[in-house]
């Protein structure tokens, strides 16, 4: 009879479904009794044990139900809508396995369960790994001082996922040819910014963005002073050989000439996330 129960449990086991609710799952069983005969129309005790490991691994979630069979002895219950004696359902790590259901049963409705099966959980878990992928996945960021990002946030998605951060400190004063090497040097980077390779000139526009951040105590902070600082865009004036500069004191651009020795202006890098 125990073994009959087991084979049948494995079986519905491989069926589980997940209910609208994610801390919830369905598991159905068909009980008999000590005559092979199907109990049905009945009220049965069962009690589920979530099994962490191995068959007699330890159990982290522990809970008691009490179902009617149907006309054919199928019990039907929902795994996390118990009576829970040990353990929290929504907080199991399914991604941490492998994981087995434990189920002890009394055919007479009580608590003095005599039929026990255990059936490892297979690909069934899959909806509660990705709940459990989902708390872990990307942050949300703001405007401001992000160190694990390398720098200062001055622009930022609708979702808080992505956007563009500015270094903490210049990179040198450089022609603008020489502005890309200084950048890739993780030695003229920040302690934060060294951290990462995928730095670069800013834009003409997203200069201006970080100039809007640059005066306020606690943004990008004063460090830009009242320099003045290459853009990575090409003016068309003169044939195209000039780029845009900003000027952090008056706030202005200006297009200078990219091959006069004298041009040595800032360098403040950007990277996106």
């Amino acid at each position: 009879m125990k073994n009959l129960f087991t084979i049948i449990a494995v079986f519905c086991c491989s069926a589980i479904y997940f209910a609208q609710a994610p801390e919830k799952m369905t598991f159905q069983a068909v009980v008999r009794d000590a005559t092979n005969n199907l109990l049905n129309n009945q009220n049965v005790g069962m009690q589920i044990s979530i099994l962490q490991g191995s068959s007699s691994g330890n159990a982290l979630f522990v809970e008691s139900h009490t179902p009617s069979s149907n006309e054919n002895g199928l019990v039907t219950i929902e795994i996390g809508a118990g009576i829970v004696s040990e353990g929290d359902f929504s907080t199991i790590d399914w991604s941490n396995g492998p994981y087995f259901i434990k189920s002890e049963t009394d055919p007479t409705g009580g608590t003095s369960y005599s039929i026990t099966g255990t059936s490892q959980l297979l690909s069934v878990p899959f909806a509660l790994h990705a709940k459990t992928a989902e708390s872990v996945a990307e942050p949300i960021y703001s405007i401001g001082h992000w160190p694990e990002l390398g720098g200062f946030v001055f622009q930022i998605s609708a979702d808080g996922k992505h956007g563009l951060v500015a270094e903490l400190v210049d990179q040198g004063v450089v022609s603008w040819y020489g502005a890309q090497d200084f950048i890739s040097n993780p030695i003229n980077h920040s302690a934060d910014g060294s951290k990462f390779f995928d730095w670069r000139l800013p834009t003409k526009h997203e200069l201006n963005e970080m100039y809007a951040f640059s005066a306020p105590i606690g943004s990008i902070g004063n460090s830009f002073g009242t320099n003045t600082y290459w853009s990575s865009t090409l003016s068309f004036a003169n044939d195209g050989a000039t780029a845009w500069r900003q000027n952090f004191d008056t706030g202005l651009q200006y297009n200078s000439t990219l091959f006069t020795l004298t041009d040595f202006f800032f360098v403040r890098a950007v990277r996106e996330f």
